[in-house]
């Protein structure tokens, strides 16, 4: 490593590292209100989980306080902040920041700010304001009714502030992210439902999922970037419902790319929504069995693609059979040359829905970290690996497709360029003859210092001389740089 690289490397984790601790302090401030909103409705205060609930709010606060000097928490639009510090989207928080965003708005409150460090009865009449606001009051009334009640209570350490306009960065960046992830996580929740009603021998209905199915098509058709991105949200505990997700997403954006009908589409993200659905009827211990199944195992966990078929066939039939989901669930792992699982008894050729979803099931499962995969291939590599490995079994029409629509460094890919800017891979080049020159985000400067304000930047521009301005010479791995890929997609 030259000391351009190590210099580089150097800054870049110094201060990715500091932005994280930012980040998790600001989350565990949100859970911990979220947690404390939760204990004081539903038990008395001085119940032990009320107390330790506070505690813990307490303790969340001093931390943001260490850390920024002050501890106060904005609502704008559909974002929180904690003091200046936006708050990424995770999957095992988003319920807390989406239950704290909708008491902040039913309360009229557009911020609030903590000084010093409150009584657990001063923060016991916050808390229960927040979680049951008089709704008779006009909502631009309740903030100060709030106010008027810690005044008569004698109460401080409470600053309010009402709702802002203020945008939050670039607003129409902002409203296409939000939008993509509101759909994201609202597709993650109906698979979460779905499968689990599955195993536990429930028949959930196909509405909602058509219904998630449609809102993933929506945001193709009108933002596919945004979504692509999001598939860089991978969540290691809840693998099988993010996996089942990206994959629908993945597929739809591969059936746009080869020309399916929307119509068609919503068949295709039906089908691959609910292709591994029959994993809902594999035991636990071997989904989540870490290091190699044996041979039993493996079999056992093989026959997800024909019990997914016995699942489809078990919802409710009120709209019609989900044949194509039922097709794809069998099929998605047979291969194009019919080795796979599970065996035919006869010659058949794959439907096409299957072929469509075995690349982007494939290529989501390559590079997303498992309890049996601690490390996940790159997903340049994997991409390389699907283009020249005919063993796989994929069909290579459709994988150049695949690779058209994603280009040869796929969303998420972290970067060298040739100026030793490190960057980050945003999304294809529109131009279908540039798949090495995706538009990627600028991370740091040639001397390792951090971007703060990072900037897009299109690797097709030229100079007055008809040469690259900037040119990828190598992929790296964004752990050595201590980077989270989906802190630049939520």
């Amino acid at each position: 490593m030259n000391d351009t690289s190590a210099s580089t490397e150097h800054a870049v984790r110094e201060h990715v590292a500091t932005e994280h601790s930012v980040q998790r302090t600001s989350r565990a401030l949100i859970v911990a209100l979220h947690g404390a909103v939760r204990a004081v409705r539903m038990y008395p205060v001085e119940n032990n989980a009320v107390q330790k609930a506070m505690s813990e709010l307490a303790t969340a606060v001093a931390r943001v306080t260490d850390t920024d000097g002050t501890c106060g928490v904005r609502r704008i639009g559909d974002y929180l902040f904690i003091n200046e510090t936006r708050l990424r989207l995770t999957l095992d928080n988003y319920a807390a920041v989406a239950h704290v965003l909708g008491l902040f708005r039913e309360a009229g409150i557009g911020g609030l700010t903590i000084v010093g460090a409150p009584a657990a009865r001063s923060w016991v009449v916050v808390l229960s304001f927040l979680q049951a606001p008089p709704i008779t009051v006009p909502e631009e009334d309740r903030m100060g009714l709030l106010a008027a009640r810690l005044e008569q209570a004698s109460i401080v350490g409470f600053e309010l502030s009402p709702p802002s306009d203020e945008p939050g960065g670039d607003d129409a960046e902002l409203d296409q992210k939000e939008r993509a992830r509101q759909t994201y996580v609202r597709s993650l929740d109906v698979t979460r439902d779905v499968m689990t009603s599955a195993r536990l021998g429930k028949s959930p209905s196909l509405k909602r999922v058509k219904r998630a199915v449609q809102g993933i098509v929506d945001a193709i058709l009108t933002d596919t970037a945004s979504m692509l991105g999001l598939t860089t949200l991978r969540e290691f505990d809840e693998y099988t419902f993010v996996h089942s997700v990206n994959v629908c997403i993945l597929s739809t954006a591969l059936g746009r790319r080869i020309g399916l009908s929307k119509l068609q589409l919503l068949d295709l993200g039906l089908a691959a929504l609910l292709h591994d659905i029959g994993k809902s009827r594999v035991p636990l211990e071997v989904l989540n069995k870490r290091g190699v199944l044996d041979e039993a195992e493996r079999a056992l966990l093989q026959t997800h693609t024909w019990q997914g078929v016995l699942a489809l066939l078990s919802l409710p039939a009120g709209t019609g059979r989900a044949w194509r989901p039922m097709i794809a669930a069998f099929e998605h792992h047979m291969r194009t040359d019919l080795s796979g699982y599970p065996r035919p008894v006869r010659a058949r050729r794959m439907s096409l829905f299957s072929r469509v979803i075995a690349v982007a099931d494939g290529f989501d499962a390559a590079t997303t970290t498992r309890v049996y995969q601690a490390s996940p291939w790159s997903p340049a590599d994997v991409l390389r690996g699907m283009r020249d490995n005919a063993r796989l079994g994929l069909d290579p029409v459709i994988v150049k497709a695949f690779i058209n629509l994603t280009g040869i460094y796929p969303v998420g890919t972290v970067v060298v360029l040739d100026s030793f800017e490190l960057a980050l891979v945003q999304q294809a080049s529109p131009e279908p003859t540039a798949l090495s020159r995706p538009i990627v985000r600028l991370l740091s400067d040639a001397q390792g210092n951090r971007i703060v304000d990072t900037t897009l930047c299109d690797l097709t521009r030229r100079d007055d001389s008809g040469h690259f301005l900037r040119t990828i010479i190598r992929t790296e791995d964004p752990e050595r740089y201590g980077i989270s890929i989906s802190d630049y997609f939520a």
